[in-house]
């Protein structure tokens, strides 16, 4: 969606000014542009969300080689996953999740690599960066956690049926 010229000053204005710091990001990427007559900024998209990768090399080292990927977007497939991560290694498995009614992806994704230290090369590429114009965040796969069992009812009867109990009157 393109800014008008009044909406790109008012927001150059609005960002350029004592802000946060938590726009941060946003506004050292919107006000670095230069302030053109009219034209709107368009300033080189970035590898990483975070400007340098200080803030994403403060993590702990991978323990397994697969990971779980969020953020992705709805028109991701499973090709265009692969293809984004096949540079870092050996990709054994990359799997977008998809919903069973629409076949679209549900936004994010498991990748499995043959090593850890591909798994770690990919995380530490990849993660803050953009796919398909949505910021990706890379992350180790935790295991999935056991669903627990479902509690029995205890107030249906033996033969299957449950009891309406209304309360008042209803006629």
């Amino acid at each position: 969606m393109a800014l008008s010229a009044s909406s790109s000053a008012l927001l150059r204005r609005l960002l350029c000014s004592s802000t946060p710091a938590s726009s941060s990001v946003l506004r050292a990427t919107f006000c670095s542009s230069s302030s053109g007559s009219g034209a709107s900024p368009t300033p080189p998209p970035p590898s990483s969300i975070f400007g340098d990768d200080t803030e994403v090399a403060n993590v702990p080292p991978l323990t397994t080689p697969k990971l779980f990927v969020s953020g992705l977007s709805r028109l991701t497939t499973d090709e265009k996953f692969q293809g984004a991560f096949a540079p870092f290694g050996r990709l054994l498995e990359a799997k977008v999740v998809t919903d069973k009614v629409s076949g679209r992806s549900k936004g994010f994704g498991f990748l499995r690599y043959a090593t850890i230290e591909e798994a770690e090369k990919a995380r530490q590429e990849m993660n803050a960066t953009f796919l398909d114009g949505w910021v990706i965040f890379v992350d180790p796969a935790k295991p999935r956690q056991p669903k627990p069992a479902p509690q029995q009812d205890t107030h249906s009867s033996h033969a299957g049926f449950t009891t309406n109990k209304t309360v008042g009157w209803c006629g």
